[in-house]
């Protein structure tokens, strides 16, 4: 563990097993500097224990940097269960899970994530309070998937009058990968906003209702790269920018609701080198963990929540400018930043 490079002096990781219920479950606490860890659970079919366990460390590490730029007093963390083969107790696979994030102490907080409702949710919260975005309770808000759309909303107007000195998406040619909740949200907001788009998600259901409702163009998933858009919105799983698709992208803006959105950090220099601005992911993408912030302090203010999303509009143009000032890609001035208000916490 200790020599796995995607390790980055993680405070601790656990393993979770439960045979009842065929729970099998890994939380990552990167950082507690600003407070407890909180950060989603994500329900996967991963090919092996290995590929569960990057994820957990990689979106871990993300976490603590997504709530050090959303300003929230929390520190990073992240679950991912493996998603038990063939049929499964739902039910009872959350409430084992809900008494394994007890077992912690408080020490990680979660809510949902990919693969997992506010259902799921309800059942972790029969077993431990430290769980936000639900449906229920004195300060429940639900999914916070609009929250985190409305956010990544925000934010590509901030990166289209940086880009195209624009202040509205009016006429913007947008290419939307991943229809799930906050990509279908997204889709939503951008054409009420007059934008044009094209989508593709494996949900062929999903796709046309975007193309029926809101005149979305749909294309396959192996072709929405190579759109001739003006901005790429990945809001799907991570890595979408990569080796293999680098060259093939056209628009002149990345940013969505995807977390780890590079495969890897050079991404970030080499779409600099393409001319195109590049939204950090967990600035962007923040939307959501506000909101469940605003939950987990026990008494949900609406009005907080808009002022911490203007907050990431903010940040979000400081790092442009900055990385524009330095001749720096945007990734890196976002990750300076982060640890710096992490070092902060800590000396505090």
């Amino acid at each position: 563990m200790f020599d796995n490079q995607n390790f980055a002096d993680h405070e601790s990781v656990h393993m979770f097993s439960d045979q009842k219920s065929g729970l099998r479950a890994i939380i990552a606490v990167h950082n507690t500097a600003r407070g407890p860890a909180a950060g989603g659970t994500r329900l996967w079919t991963y090919p092996n224990t290995s590929a569960a366990l990057e994820d957990a460390l990689n979106l871990s590490r993300a976490m603590s940097y997504k709530n050090a730029m959303a300003d929230i007093p929390f520190g990073g963390g992240k679950a991912v269960i493996l998603r038990p083969s063939g049929a499964f107790d739902r039910v009872a696979l959350f409430q084992a899970y809900g008494r394994a994030i007890e077992s912690l102490g408080g020490v990680y907080c979660t809510a949902e994530d990919v693969g997992v409702s506010t259902a799921d949710m309800e059942e972790v919260r029969k077993a431990t309070a430290y769980v936000g975005g639900l449906d229920t309770g004195a300060a429940a808000s639900g999914d916070p998937s609009p929250i985190t759309a409305e956010g990544v909303f925000r934010g590509l107007h901030v990166a289209a009058k940086n880009a195209f000195g624009q202040a509205s998406v009016d006429g913007v040619k947008i290419a939307v990968q991943g229809l799930g909740h906050v990509g279908y949200s997204l889709c939503e907001k951008l054409a009420g906003a007059g934008a044009r788009l094209w989508v593709a998600d494996i949900n062929e259901a999903a796709v046309e209702k975007a193309h029926q409702e809101l005149g979305a163009h749909i294309v396959s998933p192996d072709e929405i790269y190579g759109q001739s858009v003006d901005i790429f919105a990945p809001c799907a799983l991570g890595g979408a920018v990569n080796a293999n698709s680098i060259d093939v992208i056209k628009a002149k803006i990345v940013g969505g609701a995807a977390n780890n959105q590079l495969a890897s950090p050079e991404m970030g220099q080499a779409l600099r080198d393409r001319g195109v601005l590049y939204c950090p992911d967990y600035v962007i993408n923040g939307g959501g963990i506000i909101n469940v912030a605003a939950e987990l302090s026990g008494a949900y203010d609406p009005d907080w929540v808009d002022g911490k999303l203007d907050g990431l509009s903010q940040t979000l143009s400081e790092i442009f400018t900055t990385a524009d000032a330095e001749n720096r890609p945007t990734n890196e001035i976002a990750d300076s930043l982060a640890e710096q208000r992490i070092q902060a916490a800590a000396h505090r």
